[in-house]
């Protein structure tokens, strides 16, 4: 037993590590994509033919499967609270590679996530053992988890499709509260693509059950749909708050499906896991007051620089002024024939 759990242990902070490093790496990535194009922000693609994004995409995706290997050898109740040293990975690498600076206050928001989290993993109840596809089917097609998924897809509807495109520039949790609640049907599927791998290998092959497929299906869509806010998140704000927050709200709400999924009864410490919430959701508080925004990046020749100008039409759009922002005078004065203009 402790060599099993040490493997889990050490590639559980392997998986944190390069988890934290990917956030980085995918980061610079993007912007030099913005440089070249629409920034993904705003709905570009052009990060995708970025060689430093990919990079950062393979070192998340080895640190993922890393995460899922640790879980066969260490219980959750390990595993899980190290996903928080990403966060510590990718705020120091922020610090040198980006130059993102967390005030006194975002470092206290950043702890208070991390601790709250911790408290919720370690007092979180005991899943059952699941030994077959079918038998999490069962589960999933239950009322009160087709309930959770009904609610989950109408929330992100509503984030998608309205708060995005209105806050999700100037408000976080817009783009990381999609890719959380997605994150909770993710890891549920990926639950059980997982068992079938491992009972496919002993000699039963699970390829022959649709719910497998069907499993397949709901995981690629979730972690397509999580990369392409997640992109967005850390395109528009500072990664050492995305991470944070991100991992927060995606750990609450994968101990609420799970708990949802296999009918988990009311647990004995519930004062300790509302003690976890409210923590991580005054941390989450604190590290969105503090953040400080990146710089917007210049896109093309023709954007202003400091200090900027103001173009004014005054009359029959004859005369042309222009005018420092800070109320000087016009340095001159263009004078165009009304005929220019037919």
């Amino acid at each position: 037993m402790y060599s099993s759990n040490l493997k889990g242990f050490i590639l559980a902070v392997v998986s944190s590590a390069f988890i934290g490093s990917s956030f980085i790496i995918k980061k610079k990535g993007l912007r030099r994509a913005g440089v070249n194009g629409p920034r993904a922000s705003v709905g570009g693609y052009g990060y995708l033919l970025e060689p430093l994004w990919w990079v950062g995409m393979i070192t998340m995706i080895v640190g993922e499967l890393a995460n899922f290997v640790a879980y066969i050898y260490a219980p959750a109740v390990l595993v899980t609270p190290l996903g928080a040293l990403s966060i510590i990975v990718s705020a120091v690498m922020a610090h040198f590679l980006l130059n993102e600076k967390l005030q006194r206050l975002g470092v206290v928001g950043c702890l208070l996530c991390i601790v709250g989290s911790t408290i919720i993993v370690l007092h979180a109840p005991q899943e059952q053992s699941i030994d077959s596809v079918l038998e999490i089917w069962d589960l999933a097609t239950q009322p009160a988890f087709l309930l959770y998924t009904a609610s989950v897809v109408a929330v992100t509807l509503v984030l998608t499709l309205y708060c995005a495109p209105r806050y999700g520039q100037t408000n976080i949790l817009v783009y990381v509260g999609i890719c959380s609640i997605i994150g909770s049907l993710t890891v549920m599927s990926i639950k059980a693509i997982g068992i079938a791998i491992e009972l496919t290998f002993e000699g039963l092959n699970q390829a022959v059950y649709f719910q497998t497929w069907i499993f397949a299906m709901v995981a690629i869509t979730c972690i397509v749909t999580q990369l392409n806010y997640l992109n967005m998140a850390l395109d528009t704000f500072n990664t050492a708050v995305v991470s944070p927050i991100y991992y927060a709200m995606f750990t609450a709400f994968t101990i609420f499906a799970s708990a949802i999924m296999f009918k988990v009864k009311v647990p004995a410490a519930l004062h300790q896991e509302l003690c976890g919430f409210l923590t991580i959701l005054s941390g989450t508080a604190v590290l969105h007051s503090t953040r400080e925004p990146d710089p917007p990046m210049l896109t093309d020749l023709y954007t202003p620089l400091s200090p900027k100008v103001s173009w004014y039409i005054q009359g029959n759009g004859e005369v042309w002024k222009q005018k420092d922002e800070d109320g000087s005078s016009p340095t001159f004065v263009t004078v165009l024939r009304q005929d220019y203009f037919k």
